[in-house]
């Protein structure tokens, strides 16, 4: 028998139909998901992305009589601002110091509770873990500012009371400020220790527990298995973490460093960041072309510190880049 010859272009019609017709039903199935995802898109797009409409009052002189449009372009004249001040080295040092500090002892910390929390076996405890863990991280920075000055007031506070009963000698904890980088990095940690670790023990949870029960066949130690297994299947989690925190490496917590010191004239050489250096400034002159330009150039270095981070991972371990 003869057989019909079909032409190619009869063919690929059919298949662009098809393939249409897959992407409608797969659109139809799925429109619930894009639903849900719609208010938060909104969200993002209103808080996060609206505002970046106002970045070129980083490069104006506002003059309120005028009004933000017709107010003079200064160009890169509010950038100077935090380049000549006296103070630009040690506020970019401490910033910088700070951020390395809460990246390296945050993450190992919080690796390590992740996995202390994964072993628990019984759901109540791990709840119950969870959610004291968790709780500092919920707390404001101002009522954390008040349980700090609980505990290290001169005259009422705990630790000075346990010294004097010891026989000791009170510490005016709030103008000594060579002891407040380390008090500054524990109270980071106890703030934000529960968030990570929770990251982290989510991901140690994902991990096929197979691997583990044949780890114990073998004969393998706790520690083996930690090393061996928990660790390098951690890896991703880990770099997005760090490359997350790299990308605000030159933004400080400004409840931690302007709360916590109860804005202590003596400890400025210490808890002095960019964040409260602009904020005290803008407080006494009102600048708000200083104040934007600010928010701006830390943007601009965040944003390439982020691809740098993220060019050195690809070029090291490429399945494990953000993008």
């Amino acid at each position: 028998m003869r057989k019909l010859c079909v032409p190619s272009f009869l063919i690929k019609e059919k298949r662009e139909r098809m393939a249409t017709q897959k992407k409608k039903s797969a659109l139809k199935k799925q429109w619930p998901f894009f639903v849900m995802v719609l208010p938060g898109m909104l969200y993002l797009l209103i808080n996060n992305y609206g505002p970046m409409c106002g970045l070129f009052i980083a490069f104006k002189q506002i003059d309120y009589s005028k009004g933000i449009w017709k107010s003079p372009w200064v160009g890169f004249k509010n950038f100077t601002y935090l380049f000549k001040t006296s103070a630009a080295f040690e506020i970019t040092r401490n910033t910088i110091l700070y951020n390395l500090a809460f990246i390296i002892v945050g993450t190992i910390m919080g690796i390590a509770v992740g996995i202390m929390l994964s072993e628990l076996r019984s759901k109540a405890k791990t709840k119950f873990f969870q959610t004291v863990i968790l709780l500092p991280f919920l707390l404001s920075w101002v009522i954390c500012a008040y349980i700090g000055y609980a505990f290290l007031s001169k005259d009422t506070g705990l630790i000075n009371g346990l010294l004097r009963g010891m026989g000791g000698t009170a510490v005016d904890w709030y103008n000594e400020p060579a002891k407040w980088p380390v008090i500054l990095l524990l109270i980071n940690l106890w703030k934000g220790l529960g968030y990570s670790s929770i990251i982290y023990m989510s991901s140690i949870i994902g991990i096929d527990r197979a691997l583990y029960e044949s780890a114990m066949v073998d004969g393998a130690t706790k520690w083996k298995q930690i090393c061996h297994i928990t660790l390098p299947l951690l890896k991703p989690t880990i770099i997005m973490m760090t490359i997350m925190s790299i990308g605000r490496m030159f933004y400080s917590d400004f409840g931690l460093f302007y709360q916590m010191p109860m804005n202590s004239g003596t400890l400025f050489s210490t808890t002095q960041t960019i964040d409260t250096y602009v904020y005290r400034a803008l407080m006494q002159q009102n600048d708000v072309g200083m104040s934007s330009a600010a928010g701006f150039y830390q943007s601009i270095v965040g944003f390439v510190l982020v691809l740098t981070a993220n060019f050195i991972v690809r070029k090291t371990s490429p399945e494990n880049a953000m993008f």
